[in-house]
């Protein structure tokens, strides 16, 4: 069973808040099986295990925006297709269709913090990713439940974000009906943060009955 390991970036912040910085993401989809049974599967990276950030945490491509990436919202496009280039060996076309799928910030108690826009393409057929071996050292694709399950019984560790991104997707059949969904969808950030104490503490979203105001 794997165990989640917390790098140096990751250490508790017990004073002012850091500022988070701009990053994204792709949520790569594609079709698996074979004919009828073919279901919707996407593709994550195992980060390595000298990350500072997530060691050895299965994730989406993705990372902090670059002064090269251009500014405003289309520095988060194009930081995401650098990316899933750059972890991954996929290149998609600067035309590609990217969804805006989710917007997620790191928790104000975390030293090393992100706001990150998640992006769902497709990707091009017959392209198998190829992790760099630097940064990501595992590529796989796994259908959504596949992966939770796998990460409930510690064959792989999944970051929480991840996790709850995955759920969402294990909603729908396809890729083409997860990109449906979420075309020009009102995407609000997210911001967990962690309540309790150090021996006893938990994660709760926006909405929950728990989340401070």
């Amino acid at each position: 069973m794997e165990q989640r390991h917390r790098g140096p970036a990751e250490a508790p912040n017990l004073g002012e808040p850091s500022e988070p910085r701009p990053a994204a993401s792709v949520v790569l989809l594609r079709r698996g099986g074979r004919h009828s049974e073919r279901a919707l599967e996407v593709l994550l990276l195992k980060r390595t295990e000298s990350a500072k950030f997530m060691p050895g945490v299965w994730v989406f491509p993705g990372g902090a925006v670059d002064a090269a990436d251009g500014e405003a919202e289309a520095s988060f496009r194009a930081c995401a297709l650098r990316e899933l280039e750059e972890e991954a060996g996929i290149a998609l076309p600067p035309e590609e269709e990217l969804v805006l799928f989710s917007r997620w910030i790191t928790p104000e108690v975390i030293s090393r913090r992100f706001d990150a826009r998640f992006f769902l393409a497709l990707a091009p057929p017959h392209t198998p990713p190829q992790p760099d071996g630097v940064e990501t050292t595992e590529a796989r694709w796994f259908e959504p439940t596949g992966a939770l399950a796998a990460n409930a019984v510690g064959e792989l560790v999944l970051a929480f974000p991840t996790i709850k991104q995955l759920e969402l997707l294990s909603r729908f059949d396809n890729a083409q009906a997860a990109l449906s969904a979420h075309r020009n969808q009102r995407i609000d950030p997210i911001l967990p943060k962690v309540v309790g104490t150090p021996e006893d503490h938990r994660v709760v979203l926006p909405g929950d009955p728990e989340y401070p105001t």
